[in-house]
């Protein structure tokens, strides 16, 4: 009589591939090192668990506890075999899922885990990157705020300030794109104080110093600036004017209408291979000192003044729609009809020509002349009073020139 075979039939999928790659960067032993679990702990370790949960949800794009437990008794035998040790059911349910994120909750636990696996992945690659950009956002969802929880209300950058978030920040190797650093804080806190610990925590995992950092405005605080520079490392991000010395701004463009820098031009290759002209400016060093940690910090910038020719044009074309804009109603309100005000003195009218100047922004580009244009007309006799000659004063003409005092970025406009 023979035998009938059992057959189990499993969707394989995904799983050996991803259970693999997560072995070789070693994230069970990393995970049951960093994360010890209770002497009661049966079955399969928390580092094991953690990686069936992440293959889960890498395998399903699903990351809710509830569906982990029926995905795994679907594939006893698949993860049995390509893990090594036994696997059942129970091992991946709610309760000890959530006893995983506890664990995993622990920041100081985290960040250790999280610099450990970076020497290794580093280790075994030999990445030899030296460029780190870090950005921050926010996400947004429709979940409770409580109070010391990680979704709460601030700044939002979607246009929902009725959404509670969280903020992400990230240190990437370029160009690579392999997470250095990951730090991930409640949503209403400032962007600027949260550069320097996920720097930190890159430096650390690196292991090593005089990696390039960049970065938008909000990494351009001094006290950043200064704890790159005490490292060795080096920083690169736009300086807002907030950061700048008293007429700083000021003097270094007045450097350059006297012409006392000579100026560089930056350019790229065109999308049809063409050179192109993308900005200009000039570079000067600056000294600098702070005080990090009780200790006065001292290190040189180079600063380097440009002007975007994108930008310029776009401001150019932007000033002339104003300029335009005001001289239309200015002509406008000096013309007589139904229904307009009528102007007797002078002075109204330049009361009325500044309020138009000024609600576009253009009194320091265009300054206007109302000369008087006096006529006289006689007034008829009344009671006894002779005829006589009265003044009257019109004030449609208008002269426009050019503001001798307004300097920039754009050429000036002819009239």
């Amino acid at each position: 009589m023979h035998e009938i075979p059992i057959i189990i039939t499993e969707r394989v999928d995904d799983i050996p591939l991803l259970l693999e790659q997560m072995q070789r960067m070693g994230l069970p032993t990393l995970f049951d090192t960093h994360f010890p679990t209770h002497g009661n702990w049966t079955g399969l370790s928390l580092g094991w668990v953690s990686t069936l949960w992440l293959s889960a949800m890498l395998s399903r794009g699903d990351h809710r506890m509830v569906h982990v437990a029926p995905w795994v008794s679907q594939r006893l035998y698949t993860l049995g075999a390509t893990t090594g040790p036994t696997v059942t059911r129970v091992d991946c349910t709610d309760d000890r899922l959530a006893m995983v994120l506890r664990r995993c909750s622990d920041d100081t636990r985290w960040a250790a885990c999280a610099s450990a696996l970076n020497q290794h992945t580093v280790r075994v690659d030999d990445l030899q990157a030296q460029r780190v950009p870090v950005e921050s956002t926010s996400a947004s969802a429709y979940a409770p705020v409580t109070e010391g929880g990680r979704f709460q209300c601030g700044p939002s950058k979607d246009d929902r300030p009725d959404l509670p978030q969280v903020k992400v920040l990230q240190a990437v190797l370029d160009p690579l794109g392999m997470p250095l650093a990951t730090d991930v804080v409640s949503g209403e806190r400032a962007d600027a104080p949260l550069y320097v610990p996920c720097m930190e925590q890159g430096q650390a995992s690196r292991g090593r110093h005089g990696l390039f950092y960049g970065g938008d405005c909000k990494m351009a605080s001094r006290d950043t600036r200064a704890r790159l520079a005490a490292a060795g490392d080096v920083s690169l991000c736009p300086l807002p004017q907030v950061h700048l010395a008293a007429g700083a701004f000021e003097a270094a463009l007045e450097a350059v209408w006297h012409g006392a820098h000579a100026l560089s031009s930056v350019g790229r290759e065109g999308p049809k291979g063409q050179p192109e002209w993308i900005a200009e400016g000039y570079e000067s060093p600056v000294a600098m000192g702070q005080t990090v940690d009780g200790t006065v910090e001292s290190w040189t910038e180079r600063r380097w003044v440009g002007r975007s020719v994108r930008q310029a044009h776009a401001a150019e074309a932007a000033l002339r729609a104003r300029v335009a804009k005001a001289l239309a109603q200015r002509e406008a309100r000096t013309q007589r009809g139904r229904g307009r005000q009528r102007f007797e003195t002078v002075s109204a009218v330049r009361q009325a020509v500044v309020a138009i100047v000024q609600r576009y922004g253009v009194e320091h580009r265009r300054w206007c002349r109302v000369p008087p244009h006096v006529t006289t007309r006689s007034v008829r006799a009344y009671r006894g009073q002779p005829i006589a000659p009265r003044p009257s004063v019109c004030s449609k003409r208008f002269r426009t020139s050019r503001s001798p005092s307004s300097r920039g970025h754009t050429r000036p406009i002819d009239m």
